[in-house]
């Protein structure tokens, strides 16, 4: 008898996503979360951490686009980034497109992510393998790390999982007060902030924490097929420079490398927030 093998991610008590597996690539547990990487029909590899969907290989090019791009097209001079999670290494790939970056730091909490990934999802990890001297890894609790970093980085990406587990205290004021603190005089952060169709609570927390510290903080979107109800968002967070009035389009769209989903049109559509997700976010 063959049996067909579906994978189900809940995203409500009533709703979720389901996707046919061929096989578990891998399975461990570390000593933070659980790690899966499966072979699935629809979306390719994708990981898992504690059951929930990370990264896929066919969608994982939106997400990464967007973490990224319209923050180092608002910055004139991105030359130092550090990566807070994102041990997939999709992160630090396109953040490695730029030529202006001179170095740019991965702080992942979980050894094990980096090396699953480096070994089974080379499409993602291909920069994080320990062969390009403008990325240094950094196996740590990303608040421990910007504690002793000030005034440092030029953009801070906090590439993270849920508000749940390690990722807790990502999302609070302190950790914002830190991240300020680590940044440069002009500093930029970007933080993914949850699905507005879902997560309505989680955003109102998260922006009330991050208005509280930044002077400019707002939301774009990104639409991810994998990611609970598909609509996903990020926050921008600021010193200095807005994502619309100091976005470099010229510099954009004269961009010597391919973005799938990121364009100079797409930067700023991205900023236009549909009432609902407007609202989650009231001041």
């Amino acid at each position: 008898m063959i049996m067909d093998l579906w994978y189900t991610e809940k995203h409500s008590d009533n709703a979720g996503i389901t996707m046919k597996t061929t096989q578990t690539l891998f399975s461990g547990k570390s000593k933070y979360q659980q790690l899966d990487i499966v072979e699935t029909l629809e979306f390719g590899r994708m990981m898992l951490l504690d059951g929930l969907v990370m990264v896929t290989e066919r969608d994982e090019f939106i997400y990464h686009d967007m973490i990224v791009h319209p923050a180092l097209f608002t910055h004139p001079n991105p030359k130092k980034v550090l990566v807070i999670g994102g041990g997939d290494g999709g992160t630090i790939r396109e953040i490695m497109k730029h030529e202006r970056v001179e170095h740019a730091v991965l702080c992942e909490i979980d050894s094990l992510v980096i090396e699953k990934s480096i070994d089974l999802l080379p499409s993602m990890a291909c920069e994080i393998d320990g062969n390009n001297p403008r990325v240094t890894l950094h196996v740590d609790d990303g608040l421990a790390y910007i504690r002793e970093h000030q005034n440092e980085f030029d953009i801070i990406l906090v590439d993270s999982t849920d508000p749940i587990g390690p990722a807790v205290g990502l999302f609070e004021e302190n950790f914002y007060q830190l991240v300020f603190s680590a940044l440069k005089d002009d500093g930029i952060m970007i933080a993914q902030s949850e699905s507005p169709f879902y997560h309505a609570e989680i955003q109102k927390s998260m922006y009330r924490n991050l208005r509280a510290v930044f002077p400019i903080v707002e939301m774009y979107q990104a639409f991810i097929p994998t990611y609970p109800s598909g609509f996903w968002s990020f926050a921008f967070a600021s010193k200095t420079y807005h994502p619309i009035r100091d976005f470099d389009q010229n510099r954009a769209a004269s961009r010597k490398f391919h973005t799938r989903y990121y364009n100079e049109d797409l930067h700023r559509g991205a900023f236009m927030l549909p009432t609902f997700a407007r609202e989650n976010i009231a001041e």
